[in-house]
């Protein structure tokens, strides 16, 4: 992340990985005040074991791109909401040059990230996608859940 400041946000993907057992690193990096540690990072990331890198930046938000441009490995941007509601954030996340691609998920969506990043990681770890596909279950039995909660709500005019 760009900085200690988007722990807040990014709690929720560490959160997340951490449920399914997958091991992370976080690091506070930024593409401006920190270029060359950037670098070191972004260029050493595969042979440090690292599958897929989360970047999380508000404002400018350059650090998805500039790691992207530096590793071949796949990356998930995620825009802070900084300033301009994070619309500044997530533009120059998504509006990448053609051969820097960088998956973007929502404004302060590190969960997406995460379930994004662990699809990833599942497509050669089947145990990882019997847990996936659990989540998913998992998400789809809430909103079962919910309806049903629903029902019981009462109102003159509800139909159902």
């Amino acid at each position: 992340m760009g900085s200690t400041s988007d722990l807040p946000v990014m709690e929720k993907a560490a959160a997340l990985l951490n449920e399914f057992e997958v091991p992370f690193e976080i690091n506070a990096l930024s593409a401006h005040r920190t270029p060359k540690e950037v670098e070191l990072f972004a260029t050493n990331a595969q042979d440090n074991g690292i599958e897929v890198i989360i970047a999380a930046a508000g404002m400018a938000a350059h650090l998805p791109g500039v790691i992207a441009s530096m590793t071949t490995l796949p990356v998930i941007g995620v825009p802070i909401n900084a300033t301009l509601d994070g619309m500044d954030a997530l533009l120059a996340i998504v509006q990448m040059p053609p051969g820097i691609p960088v998956a973007t998920v929502g404004i302060n969506a590190s969960l997406n990230a995460a379930i994004l990043a662990v699809q990833m990681l599942a497509v050669g770890d089947k145990e990882l996608q019997s847990r996936l596909k659990l989540y998913k279950e998992s998400l789809k039995n809430k909103i079962v859940e919910a309806n049903e909660q629903l029902s019981l709500v009462k109102y003159k005019f509800k139909t159902n």
